[in-house]
């Protein structure tokens, strides 16, 4: 009996520390035994037995580990074998005993995944003792990729290898690089040599905010050679990496255009892009657009060994092509209804081009349009309705919607990071996402190859911007593209992260400490507003203040969620040892009428803004103008049809909201606005009623006033823009509508 209570204590022990190891992605098995194996002694290795001895020596004596080969199989430490061939490339199993560590795989592919384990076991160990363990791993999804736009900011050859690295620190197998765009084209084609000479350059970039518009007269660009390109597919190589370059069709191709303006259905003398957001100038289906696509392919195709392509077919504007003489009898002779079939006849002569040259094709979301190239793979960003329907087609889908996996929009409070575009993207946020859709039964999830995280450098012009913008995110995404990722266990992935910094700070490596952070989040609860504050370290160092005077250490300890009663001010800020060590958060909270009431839509907002939470509109925070990801509903093609169950009679003469107003980010002010009134919220009586010109007048900000009603429910139809109009960025889409809170009086 005592033996059997001393095996379940060790058990226990075991099972507790090795939820404990500060691994990421988290291994699918792990077993901790008795011991450690003290990694500052001499490793003695059998290099034969290594095939990528070079990678993993440079690699431990950077972590200042000696590395010694000996033929003595006695002297061995350090071992790697072979498995059967039968088991999947990926796989690897790590064991660790005092004495020696072994490898096990039947691929170079699971042998280097097995020793990025390793080496954050040692990046992490105290004093260098690592524990005697039993690792069983191999990843869930196939398709683990990152994203990096090359275009609106340039990086060097070294800055993507170092890229590179850190995909490899977290087991990414995938690099998306974005080549070409409206504001430069970043790759060599020896072919058509005024692609580097005029497209590779603009003549300025937006600074700034976008709603801004501003710019500066700064020549900007750079480009690699092909064989920077070479160099950079073979350093992946070594990494288990394999590169899908992007080259932009029918849209997004200014840079193109500017270089040979015969690729264009317009006239002009053109120019490469300025500014950020979506252009009306596309690749016209000409017979010249395609021979030369296709003689540019030809030798994109010879410098990525990997069979995929990635090719765009994102926000291309039909205006040139409903335009276009030449377009339209197009559609006439090959017997279209319209422009978007056209854009999938594009897509599909391309994929059949690419298919005879042995390569596959990858398109974003939009190449569903007007029919999907045969097999073509769909990576959906503008949400997960793409890969949804990719998949129930039985085409390969790569889940990237930007609500979770964009990692150029915000982490932190947007005050207080760098400027970015918008939304609010947390830690938190990454790790919760899952990559197969609801919607798909067992046979159509088989289809959803994987995920991955995008980083598109409108705002970012440093590759130490970079560096703050995917960390710690990318950490997050790795484990759940692993399919270890664990939403209810995130407090235990916070600390693995922040053991993690520690190995950034080693090697220099910039990233956000957003995490650390206080963050506010209202709550609307029966009626009543509550204002919690959450922080990753102890909740009782938060002090706040309800007047608007910013914190000290004397202010009220954080307890329980704020109960919020009345318009007033809160600001908290993290303490420790009598010091501020976060930044002060701020909070205005303004009372109405309409605060904490039940709200309900008619249409449902998108998941992608505040999770499409309709509280957000009854819970005393007007959303900030500037940062349009928190705090807003966003609509897509809907209008936002609101009630409001007062609770009671009340008399009210008002109603308002505000609309934001982002054309270059597809986000329109509404048509117009009507108000309804019932005393059973059935049966609803129009009182008032505003145009499109009236909202325009006050910039979206709206204030309506009636006659004084005495009622139980209201409501509130806001009418979406519609479709996008020609001449404007994103024409032919469904507007965005995008409201705030909305306040009764």
């Amino acid at each position: 009996m005592k033996k059997f209570l001393w095996l379940f204590i060790v058990y226990c022990f075991n099972l507790i520390n090795a939820q404990n190891l500060n691994l990421i992605p988290y291994p699918k098995k792990v077993e901790l035994k008795d011991g450690f194996f003290d990694s500052k002694q001499v490793f003695f290795v059998d290099k034969n037995s290594f095939t990528q001895f070079p990678v993993f020596k440079n690699s431990l004596k950077k972590n200042t580990i000696q590395v010694e080969t000996t033929e003595n199989k006695s002297k061995l430490n350090f071992t790697f074998e072979l498995l059967s061939p039968d088991i999947s490339g990926d796989y690897y199993e790590l064991d660790i005993n005092p004495k020696s560590i072994h490898i096990k795989s039947n691929s170079e592919q699971g042998q280097f995944y097995g020793f990025q384990t390793l080496l954050q076991l040692i990046q992490t160990s105290k004093d260098g003792k690592i524990p005697a363990l039993e690792i069983r791993d191999s990843p869930t999804f196939d398709y683990r990729g990152m994203h990096l736009d090359v275009v609106r900011h340039f990086f060097t050859v070294e800055e993507v290898k170092k890229y590179l690295d850190y995909l490899a620190m977290y087991k990414y197998n995938k690099f998306h690089w974005h080549l070409t765009d409206d504001q430069g084209w970043r790759i060599e084609i020896k072919k058509y040599p005024k692609l580097t000479e005029i497209g590779a350059w603009r003549n300025g970039s937006q600074i700034g905010p976008y709603a801004d518009l501003k710019f500066d007269d700064k020549k900007y660009g750079g480009f690699y050679t092909q064989e920077q390109i070479k160099e950079v597919v073979e350093y992946a190589k070594k990494l288990h990496i394999d590169i899908i370059p992007e080259i932009e069709m029918p849209g997004h191709s200014v840079a193109a255009i500017a270089s040979y303006p015969e690729l264009s259905c317009m006239k002009g003398n053109f120019q490469v892009g300025k500014k950020w957001g979506v252009e009306e100038n596309i690749l016209c289906p000409t017979e010249y657009t395609f021979e030369f696509l296709e003689n540019v392919l030809d030798e994109v195709a010879e410098l990525f060994p990997y069979e995929y392509i990635h090719i765009g077919g994102d926000e291309a504007p039909k205006k040139a092509w409903k335009e276009s003489e030449f377009c339209q009898n197009l559609i006439k002779k090959l017997n279209l209804k319209d422009e978007h079939e056209l854009q999938s006849y594009f897509i599909t002569r391309i994929e059949k081009y690419l298919n005879s040259k042995g390569k596959k094709i990858i398109g974003w979301d939009e190449i569903l349009q007007g029919g999907l190239a045969p097999n073509a793979t769909v990576m959906s960003w503008s949400g997960i309705e793409g890969g949804i329907q990719a998949a129930k087609s039985g085409h390969k889908a790569i889940m990237t919607p930007s609500s979770s996996n964009y990692f150029d929009h915000y982490q932190g409070n947007p005050e207080t990071e760098p400027l970015a575009f918008g939304g609010d993207t947390r830690l938190e946020k990454v790790y919760r996402y899952h990559p197969i859709p609801e919607e798909l039964n067992a046979e159509e999830a088989k289809y959803i190859w994987g995920t991955q995280g995008n980083l598109w450098t409108e705002y970012i012009t440093s590759f130490k911007g970079v560096e703050y913008m995917i960390f710690p995110r990318m950490m997050a995404l790795s484990e759940v593209s692993w399919g270890s990722a664990k939403p209810e266990e995130y407090t235990d992935f916070k600390k693995r992260v922040k053991k993690h910094f520690t190995i950034l700070d080693q090697e220099n490596i910039n990233y956000s400490k957003a995490i650390f952070e206080i963050e506010g989040k209202a709550k609307t609860e029966n009626g009543t507003i509550f204002y919690e504050l959450i922080s990753d370290e102890n909740p009782q160092n938060i002090r706040f203040t309800t007047n608007g005077t910013d914190p000290d250490v004397n202010s009220l300890r954080y307890e329980n969620p704020i109960e919020i009663k009345k318009s007033q001010t809160i600001k908290a800020a993290y303490f420790e040892n009598g010091k501020r060590i976060s930044s002060i958060i701020s909070q205005e909270f303004t009372f109405s009428k309409s605060t904490g009431k039940k709200l309900t839509l008619g249409f449902p907002a998108s998941k992608n803004y505040s999770d499409g939470n309709e509280k957000i509109l009854t819970d005393g925070i007007f959303g900030n103008t500037k940062y349009f990801g928190k705090n807003w509903l966003g609509f897509s093609g809907n209008d936002c049809i609101a009630t409001i169950d007062l609770g009671e009679k009340m008399k009210i003469s008002n109603v308002g909201f505000t609309a934001l107003d982002r054309k270059g980010s597809w986000i329109y002010l509404p048509k117009s606005a009507k108000v309804f009134v019932s005393g059973n919220g059935k049966d609803f009586k129009e009182i008032k009623q505003i145009s499109q010109s009236e909202i325009t007048a006050h910039n979206g900000k709206i204030n309506i006033n009636f006659p004084e009603k005495n009622t139980s429910f209201i409501k509130i139809k806001i009418e979406n823009f519609g479709i996008i109009p020609d001449g404007n960025e994103g024409a032919g889409n469904k507007a965005w509508l995008f409201l705030d809170e909305i306040f009764v009086n």
